[in-house]
């Protein structure tokens, strides 16, 4: 049976409080530990850089996914079992994807939200059915989950949809709730899809 396989999203920055790097660690500790693999951007910075190291260290495969001209930048990381180097950032995501059962993101910066939201678009749209998930520390999530909040009480997205997002607070407790997902019987393009006969799209394991 083929391993579990964690793609994760987080800043390349540590940020200011060494909470977020603590918690990192724990993700990729998270990770070894329970027998899955780690797919992230590639680099050895910040969080990333810290997520890979302890997943390493813990025996997980690790593959790192890095457009060229973030190589510089993002101080490629040399100590995992694969670094795949792309032309794009539309490349890098989209390995990421295929590559993944599920997505977590930690804290960090426009490109994680980036990452995040896109997942989750895709899995309401059908595109894919993998969990998408995020671990809120000391609350840096807070913001972000009350405008999913708002936008499903101003009816711009469906309580459905804000549901499938994954929230945790611990590393272990996330990847148990990723691992264990299961996907809604089905999903519509927008609330009103059932009236409508809205486009359903190809559904991708």
């Amino acid at each position: 049976m083929e391993r579990f396989t964690v793609t994760v999203f987080c800043g390349s920055s540590p940020g200011f409080d060494p909470i977020y790097v603590d918690a990192a660690r724990e993700v990729g500790t998270a990770i070894g530990r329970a027998g899955m693999n780690l797919v992230y951007g590639g680099g050895h910075v910040g969080l990333m850089g810290t997520v890979a190291d302890a997943a390493v260290a813990a025996g997980a495969h690790v593959t790192g996914v890095i457009p060229r001209a973030l190589q510089a930048r993002e101080a490629v990381n040399h100590n995992i079992a694969e670094l795949v180097i792309v032309d794009t950032m539309h490349e890098r995501k989209m390995m990421m994807a295929d590559r993944a059962d599920a997505f977590l993101a930690l804290p960090g910066g426009p490109g994680t939200l980036e990452e995040l939201t896109e997942q989750w678009t895709w899995a309401q749209l059908g595109i894919h059915t993998k969990p998408v998930g995020l671990l809120n520390i000391d609350g840096y999530f807070d913001p972000l989950l009350a405008f999913v909040a708002n936008m499903r009480d101003r009816g711009f997205t469906h309580p459905r949809y804000t549901d499938m997002l994954v929230v945790a607070t611990e590393a272990d407790e996330a990847l148990a709730r990723l691992r264990d997902y299961v996907p809604p019987a089905h999903s519509e393009a927008s609330p009103g899809a059932e009236m409508t006969g809205a486009l359903s799209l190809p559904v991708r394991p």
